[in-house]
């Protein structure tokens, strides 16, 4: 870190102290000023940012303690070291406990506080690298599983980054397994609430009764089993972002509850009195059309309004068939290197076969597809005999039928060779059970 970035701010009642060290560190090259008290140097403080503040412990009034403290609160980043006559030990330690660098007794020896000031300065110069490395390794990590150059992939992006800088309320909408929580992730860890949790509730996972306590938490007793205090997700979304999955699928009950957290975000916990507040950005999701259930006074057309502030449409894979391969390629890489085998990649027939099928289940079946693949595999490339479908009716581009009806026919195919086992049927369509149960009900089938 080049000197003249650096500035050192030099505390001490004592002329000589302040300007024999003052001289030192500008012939250094250090950015330099003195203050001859804690008044003085609150106001240098306030007024501009200091890296490195040199002060003596034993001043008149605020003592150099004290003033430690009150640095550490305006400017929490900035390093103190201690300058002491009186080099007691209990001093020296509680200066060390309050934040202190180090310190270092009078009368000072140059060398000595030269190589303490480097060191501050490395100190510095590895937190910053570590912030920035942690924040480059985020947006990585954000980016790197949106795969795709299609026009409809590179708006989404463009939608990330636009929505990502603000506070407002997002609405992600696409079919099951398109990368509705991907998304979500990716705008929490692009926006300024990324060092906080991201914290994502399935709705149509639990029962009203129990999506209430996971939302809000619950008391000591609040009912039946509730043995301890409990935070809900909310409390634990506090200044980071809650994720809502599958937010059409809450009844109409919890719709008004949630509508009255996001309007005034203060909640109780379910068998408490304490009006708890949080502070969180809101992100949904869905895969149903709710304006039609609006219409049909199956959704609060309020709450509808607050959250689907901004909205972002996620294709269906079929709706985007050249970005196939380059997904396909990312899944090989990322699962050959954690099964630690190499590959070289897909054959020609194989690529074909990919790019003829529908995928009712989206990326997430075509994840599942490929990780079967590679385990089966047996050369150094993906052959079109190792991958398996789990659709006996995938040629939805030659059958010229409705989507609805091949899906249908797929859903009911397997729910029957499973015996409706709902759990393996939908690990098998690659979707979770919430998503099947609102298909067996959207196509009425029955066992």
């Amino acid at each position: 870190m080049d000197p003249q970035n650096v500035g050192i701010l030099i505390v001490d009642d004592e002329y000589s102290v302040r300007d024999s060290l003052c001289s030192w560190f500008l012939a250094d090259g250090y950015r330099v000023d003195t203050a001859a008290d804690a008044t003085e140097a609150l106001d240098k403080l306030q007024k501009s940012p200091w890296d490195i503040v040199l002060l003596d412990i034993k001043m008149p009034g605020m003592d150099g303690i004290e003033l430690q403290r009150r640095i550490k609160k305006i400017a929490p980043k900035t390093i103190t070291i201690i300058i002491t006559a009186f080099a007691s030990v209990d001093t020296a330690i509680q200066a060390l406990k309050d934040g202190a660098f180090d310190y270092i007794c009078k009368p000072i020896d140059p060398d000595e506080l030269s190589h303490l000031v480097r060191n501050a300065i490395d100190r510095m110069r590895l937190v910053d690298e570590n912030i920035h490395l942690k924040e480059r390794v985020e947006e990585l990590s954000a980016a790197d599983d949106i795969i795709g150059e299609t026009p409809a992939m590179n708006s989404v992006r463009q939608m990330i980054v636009e929505v990502a800088k603000t506070d407002a309320t997002v609405m992600i909408r696409g079919e099951s397994g398109t990368g509705k929580e991907l998304i979500a992730r990716a705008i929490h860890l692009n926006s300024n609430r990324r060092y906080f949790p991201l914290v994502s509730i399935n709705c149509g996972a639990y029962p009203e009764g129990l999506l209430e306590s996971e939302l809000f938490g619950h008391e000591k007793g609040a009912f039946t089993g509730a043995q301890y205090q409990r935070k809900g997700k909310l409390e634990i979304a506090n200044k980071g972002t809650i994720f809502f999955d599958e937010i059409g699928d809450i009844s109409p009950k919890m719709q008004m509850d949630l509508l009255r957290v996001l309007e005034t975000k203060h909640f109780t916990r379910l068998g408490g009195n304490k009006e708890i507040g949080a502070d969180f950005r809101v992100i949904s999701a869905t895969n149903r059309n709710l304006e039609e259930m609006v219409k049909e006074a199956a959704f609060r057309e309020d709450l509808y309004y607050r959250l689907n502030v901004f909205m972002i449409n996620l294709p269906p894979l079929r709706d985007r068939a050249a970005d196939i391969p380059l997904i396909a390629d990312y899944l090989l890489k990322k699962y050959s290197l954690s099964m630690n085998r190499k590959f070289e990649g897909f054959s020609r027939a194989a690529v074909d076969r990919m790019m003829q099928y529908s995928w009712p289940g989206n990326v997430r079946e075509l994840r599942n597809v490929i990780e079967r693949a590679l385990v089966v595999a047996k050369g150094l490339r993906v052959e079109e005999s190792d991958l398996s479908f789990p659709s006996a009716v995938d040629g939805v581009k030659s059958s010229l039928r409705p989507l609805d009806d091949v899906e249908r026919e797929h859903i009911a195919a397997v729910l029957n060779q499973l015996a409706w086992n709902i759990s393996r049927a939908a690990e098998v369509l690659a979707i979770d059970r919430a998503t099947l149960y609102n298909k067996i009900k959207k196509y009425d089938l029955r066992k």
